[in-house]
């Protein structure tokens, strides 16, 4: 009964505290009856708990990855396979070094071995990692705030250690300092971020404007009848924008151009641009000879357009990946999945970038968690962000991950989106040192895997019957 209990209570704390629009506080909360549930039963119990009460608490999700366009099926059932796997295996190792005596690393080695594998499978996965614990923080400024230190890591560990410190500091045969040990840790954490150092000042602000449609077409044919309405759609949008104005951000891929093309919509948009003195940035497919790409095109008042190219394609092999940063005055480009991953952002924040504009385009369902994704990566390198997403979630925020402005696509012909943007500082910690927080987790993991491995346990579960 207990560990049904345990059960069903963790997995409607995730259903409700991760995925795709969270409770942010119910996060903190999820993993924590499994894990006091975890010394007081058989392995093989905690383990089939944990796992149950993860993948159930993701149903809410499985439509999402099972449709997603950008996520194909075997990455997806292994996303939502995997990441209850791992959580098993996490709180299988806290039940391991808790009925070893060992407390505190109990409470350090869950959310290390979590965070270390979520890493490891950021460098491996084609598409990159979102929607994870530390994105259900990403409207807590105050929390997220250790991501220019640590990366989205230090949120990721930290919401697994909270309910580990509290129950290994709970758990039954501990006594004396191996009980207290998680508390004072978890005390000292709670300390140092109601503490924490001063964040730097923000620079002079930008007036940025977003512009989304509310229904999305993807690469519109410059050429066709219906890409120069589209294209004329938007110029009068940006006519109407209010005065001050300095760049306006359309989506991912509104447009496809050629070598012919291209100069026409480059000339369409300067005129607007020198209009209002302006640049106009938008999100095109390239089929110019270098190659077709996915890309940002910047279009000035005067002077000749900038291009990125996306970094990151998924499982796209027919567009060229970019590799180089494109930056006009203190502001970089990005496009879309490029957030997914530690690069380009961090060569941005080393530069020194203040801002970042990134054209997108999302699938309704994850338009909060993708714009979030984007608003942890400028806390991370101390850059802001204007996201502008078809189909999701067009947004503003300054690089200490506080929304300026935002709003949801689909229920008007074009939804925009204007607020003065701060420049962020850039080559914060994290953008000079990297993702050193992930390895230290990978260290606190294997340590205490050997510890679990070297010592036996202090006594058989039914030992402490009365404790329980």
């Amino acid at each position: 009964m207990k560990a049904i209990v345990a059960t069903l209570a963790s997995a409607l704390l995730f259903f409700f505290g991760t995925g795709l629009d969270p409770l942010p506080e119910l996060a903190w909360l999820a993993p924590l009856p499994v894990l006091l549930l975890a010394p007081r039963v058989h392995g093989g119990i905690a383990l089939l708990c944990a796992f149950t009460a993860y993948l159930a608490g993701s149903v809410g999700s499985w439509s999402y990855f099972w449709h997603s366009q950008s996520i194909p099926r075997p990455a997806a059932l292994g996303i939502l396979g995997g990441s209850a796997v791992l959580f098993a295996l996490s709180a299988t190792l806290f039940r391991l070094l808790v009925r070893c005596g060992h407390g505190l690393p109990a409470a350090l080695a869950a959310p290390a071995l979590w965070t270390g594998a979520l890493y490891v499978v950021s460098l491996l996965n084609p598409t990159g990692v979102m929607g994870t614990l530390m994105t259900t923080q990403a409207d807590r400024p105050p929390v997220l705030r250790i991501a220019a230190v640590t990366g989205g890591w230090g949120v990721e560990f930290l919401v697994l250690f909270v309910p580990a410190a509290v129950a290994a500091a709970l758990a039954p045969g501990l006594r004396g300092r191996t009980r207290v040990a998680p508390v004072v840790a978890l005390a000292a954490i709670a300390g140092g971020l109601v503490f924490w150092t001063t964040p730097p000042l923000p620079g002079p602000s930008t007036r940025i404007a977003l512009i989304a449609p509310g229904q999305h077409r993807w690469a519109a044919d410059v050429a066709a009848p219906d890409g120069q309405a589209l294209i004329q759609s938007y110029m009068d949008e940006i006519r109407r924008l209010p005065d001050g104005v300095k760049a306006v951000v359309l989506p991912e891929a509104t447009f496809a151009v050629d070598q012919t093309t291209r100069a026409r919509l480059v000339g369409s948009f300067t005129q607007v641009a020198g209009a209002k003195n302006l640049d106009v940035v938008t999100g095109v497919i390239d089929t110019t000879p270098s190659g077709r790409a996915n890309a940002a095109l910047v279009v000035p008042p005067s002077g000749a357009p900038l291009e990125y190219r996306k970094w990151h394609n998924g499982d796209s092999p027919n567009l060229v990946s970019g590799t180089e940063l494109t930056r006009f005055a203190a502001t970089g480009l990005m496009v879309c999945m490029d957030v997914n991953f530690a690069d380009p952002s961090g060569e941005y924040g080393e530069a020194g970038t203040g801002l970042v504009l990134i054209p997108a385009s999302d699938e309704d369902a994850d338009g909060w968690a993708h714009s979030r994704t984007a608003l942890i990566r400028g806390v991370e390198n101390g850059f802001s962000v204007a996201w502008s997403a078809a189909r999701g979630t067009p947004m503003l925020a300054d690089a200490q991950g506080h929304v300026l402005a935002e709003t949801r696509t689909g229920d008007r012909p074009f939804s925009v989106v204007v607020a003065d943007v701060p420049a962020g500082a850039g080559k914060t910690p994290y953008a000079r040192f990297g993702d050193w927080f992930a390895w230290l987790c990978g260290l606190v993991a294997l340590v205490g895997i050997v510890m679990a491995a070297r010592k036996p346990s202090l006594s058989p579960v039914t030992t402490n019957t009365a404790q329980v």
